[in-house]
């Protein structure tokens, strides 16, 4: 289970300890928070100089590599599983094909059923 993000308040008051030469051992044991957790923090203070909480760096994707790989290799296996409809895969850039022709530049994103 993951633990709630540290306020910014208290992110600065362990860059203010860190700058006056406090260990992290003694600035953990103050604000009570893990020695790791200080000492990342004051590594991420120190790459990227601020205490904010900053942006990801883009949406999360639909579909993980892991699991469309997976879905080609299933349909790879057995193309004729599902001989009562027709199988359309929904391509990454946005074309349509079906399982006999791969006309995609990119890997399959969804099928269309």
């Amino acid at each position: 289970m993951r633990s709630k993000e540290l306020s910014v308040d208290l992110r600065d008051r362990m860059v203010s300890t860190h700058r006056s030469g406090e260990g992290y051992q003694k600035m953990s044991a103050a604000l009570k928070v893990p020695k790791n957790t200080v000492a990342s923090d004051i590594l991420k203070w120190k790459k990227l100089v601020t205490t904010k909480t900053l942006p990801r760096a883009g949406s999360p994707t639909k579909l993980s590599n892991r699991g469309r790989r997976a879905m080609v290799r299933e349909v790879d296996q057995e193309p004729n599983g599902h001989s009562d409809r027709t199988l359309e895969f929904l391509c990454g850039d946005g074309r349509i094909f079906q399982i006999d022709n791969r006309l995609c530049s990119t890997p399959p994103i969804k099928p269309l059923w």
